[in-house]
């Protein structure tokens, strides 16, 4: 790893300048992490101690000098699930395994494929999981009591509904002076992060007015220990491992996504380039250390990135002093911070969720009534009733199926012939008709990749109008950028079939990708390297070198400026096009 070109003329001022960023960070974070880990079903404890591990190393490892890691609101229904279906224990095991998958995808350079993923897609599941995480906090904003938690959504909305009744006056208050703190503290106190004053505010209140006739931190998790968490190495079994892939595979998807995303929007801010192939493989190293700790899945916090820039950070040295700070208050205050009121925390998830609900792209794709319209209502919904990794699977489906789609549609394949009454006489279709069309020459323009998609589309265009008495067959390919081995199969298998009866095949300007693949499988010999032409002109100059002069003989179609003189039974004079 590399490390010199990120401090770079770094010196006191640029330390300074770390220091208080990294500071404000680490205060943001705090509230964060407690609260992302009990919506997940973890304690509490445990988003601290990912906020300080993956935190620094994150900063430490990863590709963008100003990334802030730790658990965020993206992860909370996977995380959720996992806890629910399998246990804190595999959990941790999950993570570990996500970790190891992120390491590979950046050591074999996979980091500019995960920016593939189409829009309506992430836009879908992002918003499916705002939905989740807003639903999750009603039943703590309300103070509802004896709640179940379900791994299914319609469960969790008739137990919330079953429990309306158990409602927490109290709670709702609480909650309510937070939530409105959280919107008019940004408007008076700038410089103090927005979740601490509602936080510190609601609880103080709860603290002095009501105490005790509210749920805390302690009431349903314990206290917070001030210690340092314990190593402890998960036992790992390969039964376990087969088991607990496809939910690692999706944590580290998932975390591929928010890392990169939050890298980019860095990058946006600040002019920088990240390194997204080292941004993955720092995201595995912390995914593969936090649960060693205790700690659950991380990734980069667009959030807590963007306020670190705002605040001046210039180096990698703000995200560690991030996790330095929070291990300072978690030996210093824990105890204080197991009294927060969990309706406290409610409203701090609530405004995350529609942060991240990315409301007005959503709308946006939905107007436009499109294919994309139906990837973004399909994977939201699924991201919603199912889980995050189905999601996921079926959008990315659905994307490359209508993306197959829209790719054959675009191919074209039409039949040609030279107009006299332009410049150069440039060959084009509306000159072909039943009355205008040479027997022996069959001139085709082929627009477009020729792949999987459409290779079928490109065989029943060409073969069903060559004719029997046939004899020559120009391809015009200037236009075709791409051929996959299926496109190339049917683009053989046509050749082939033509030239085996001893007629001749021509082509015209193709491109280098092309003229590879089919170099590839020898087909350039089956063809003839005489026959490969840079323009149609002289391709065509060739062809009607080839025709057979008494099937001209009288021919009526005219469809080249010699077939005057060829009809009349004349030889051809040399025309260049």
């Amino acid at each position: 790893m590399r490390f010199y070109g990120r401090f770079e003329g770094y010196n006191t001022n640029s330390f300074r300048k770390d220091l208080l960023s990294g500071t404000i960070v680490g205060i943001v974070a705090i509230p964060l992490g407690m609260a992302f880990a009990i919506a997940a079903g973890v304690k509490p404890e445990y988003g601290i101690y990912t906020t300080i591990i993956a935190g620094i190393l994150i900063s430490l490892f990863g590709g963008s000098k100003y990334q802030i890691g730790g658990p965020t609101g993206a992860f909370i229904p996977i995380l959720f699930a996992i806890v629910m279906q399998y246990g804190y224990e595999n959990l941790l095991i999950a993570g570990f395994l996500a970790g190891v998958i992120l390491v590979v995808l950046g050591l074999c350079k996979l980091g500019a494929v995960i920016t593939y993923i189409p829009k309506p897609v992430t836009i879908g599941f992002t918003s499916g999981i705002a939905v989740i995480i807003f639903i999750g906090q009603i039943a703590n904003f309300f103070g509802l009591r004896d709640i179940e938690k379900h791994e299914d959504f319609y469960a969790n909305i008739k137990e919330l509904l079953a429990h309306l009744s158990t409602t927490n006056g109290y709670s709702v208050l609480t909650a309510s002076i937070c939530l409105f703190t959280l919107i008019i503290a940004p408007k008076y106190m700038s410089k103090i992060p927005a979740s601490l004053v509602g936080i510190v505010v609601s609880s103080l209140i709860a603290y002095v007015c009501y105490e005790g006739q509210v749920a805390t931190i302690a009431s349903a998790f314990g206290s917070i220990p001030n210690t340092l968490p314990s190593f402890h190495i998960p036992e790992l079994s390969w039964e376990r491992i087969r088991m607990l892939l496809p939910a690692a595979f999706a944590i580290a998807l998932l975390g591929a996504i928010e890392s990169l995303l939050s890298a980019v929007v860095a990058d946006g801010m600040t002019g920088s380039r990240h390194n997204s192939n080292r941004e993955l493989v720092g995201q595995g190293i912390a995914n593969m250390i936090t649960p060693l700790f205790g700690g659950i899945a991380a990734t980069g916090a667009i959030a807590r990135t963007a306020t670190n820039i705002k605040n001046g950070a210039v180096s990698p040295l703000s995200g560690i002093i991030h996790g330095v700070i929070v291990l300072l208050v978690l030996v210093a205050l824990a105890p204080l911070a197991s009294n927060i009121p969990l309706s406290s925390m409610a409203p701090i998830l609530m405004l995350v969720a529609w942060n991240m609900s990315e409301r007005k792209e959503f709308m946006h794709i939905v107007q436009t009534k499109t294919s994309d319209s139906v990837i973004l209502v399909v994977t939201f919904g699924l991201t919603v009733l199912t889980d995050l990794t189905v999601a996921v699977e079926v959008g990315l489906v659905l994307a490359v199926i209508i993306f197959v789609k829209r790719m054959g549609e675009g191919l074209i394949v039409v039949k040609v012939l030279p107009d006299r009454t332009i410049k150069h006489e440039k060959v084009k279709a509306h000159m072909v008709s039943k009355e205008h069309d040479c027997p022996q020459i069959h001139i085709y323009t082929i627009e477009g990749p020729l792949f999987f998609g459409d290779a079928t589309v490109f065989d029943k265009s060409i073969r069903s109008s060559l004719l029997k008495d046939s004899k020559i067959l120009l391809l015009r390919m200037g236009k075709v950028p791409f051929m996959d081995t299926t496109g190339e199969a049917y683009f053989s298998s046509i050749i082939k079939d033509f030239v085996k009866t001893g007629r001749v095949a021509l082509i015209s300007s193709i491109q280098p990708q092309p003229l590879s693949m089919i170099k590839h499988n020898k087909l350039d010999e089956v063809i003839g390297e005489e026959h490969f032409f840079d323009h149609t002109g002289m391709a065509i100059s060739h062809a009607l070198q080839q025709l057979d002069n008494d099937k001209c003989r009288g021919c009526k179609h005219f469809a080249f400026r010699e077939c005057t003189y060829l009809s009349m039974g004349q030889t051809a004079e040399k025309k260049a096009y």
